[in-house]
């Protein structure tokens, strides 16, 4: 049992389990393929769109030089399988979907926050093509296995490939682009579908701010490797500018970029 439902558990003594039982239903599936990986068991899929009214998706590669197979499979068709799902569920109220504050680029002052439309680049003077972007993802991997290459070429690769195709269209690195390219889908299958959506742009999300407990983190990302570090004495200083602002977003405190 994780930290995070440990005063949940304390509070509930003997009875959590039945607590947890009649509150909570755990599905196995996957963002990266058609109707999330629910299509051998129809009758739990039925059950699913039935019965879901609100969504949070926050499935996602996060690793900035992920490859480019993984991040776009994850957080771009990702995105797109979980539309396509969602827009059968029958009482659906609400999407929510977080995406990432850097999907607007390398800019400085007081940025305003718009949806991303599809085809639209940081730079460059042609249009982006997403499904383009996945079949030329298709045909390296199928020239890389044509060649016989091994699994850490493959990797290295798709690392490189994934840098090289986000910084081409104006991107820092795979991570942006990918979620960028997913919030173009999104919008336009928003307004296709007439789908109820909110995308929020979160910085990095740290430890808890007081709930469940002060602190809580699901493993060490981002800023939280410094402050591991700070913290156990490793780290004993850090290079920085005194004048600059470190925006970071406590997990209790989540701030919509937009309603959309």
């Amino acid at each position: 049992m994780k930290d995070l439902f440990r005063v949940l558990r304390d509070k509930l003594g003997a009875d959590f389990d039945s607590f947890i039982s009649k509150k909570v239903v755990a599905v196995a599936g996957d963002v990266s393929r058609v109707n999330l990986g629910l299509d051998q068991d129809k009758n739990l899929k039925d059950e699913v769109l039935e019965e879901l009214d609100v969504i949070v998706h926050t499935a996602a590669a996060t690793t900035f030089d992920e490859r480019y197979d993984i991040a776009m499979g994850t957080n771009t068709m990702g995105a797109f399988n979980v539309v396509n799902f969602v827009k059968n569920c029958h009482k659906l109220k609400i999407l929510l979907h977080v995406s990432t504050a850097y999907v607007c680029g390398e800019k400085g002052g007081l940025i305003v926050e718009e949806p991303l439309h599809i085809g639209q680049m940081k730079k460059g003077s042609s249009n982006l093509d997403i499904f383009l972007e996945k079949q030329m993802i298709e045909e390296k991997l199928k020239e890389l296995r044509a060649h016989n290459a091994n699994e850490g070429t493959i990797k290295s690769v798709m690392q490189s490939f994934g840098l090289l195709r986000a910084k081409m269209h104006g991107w820092p690195n795979t991570y942006v682009f990918t979620k960028s390219m997913a919030e173009m889908l999104l919008v336009k299958m928003k307004d296709t579908l007439s789908l109820p959506l909110i995308i929020i742009r979160p910085t990095m999300i740290l430890g808890t701010y007081s709930e469940p407990f002060p602190g809580w983190v699901e493993g060490v990302r981002t800023i939280d490797f410094v402050v591991a570090k700070y913290g156990n004495g490793t780290m004993t200083s850090f290079v920085g500018k005194p004048e600059i602002i470190l925006d970071v977003v406590s997990s209790t405190h989540f701030c919509f970029a937009y309603f959309h």
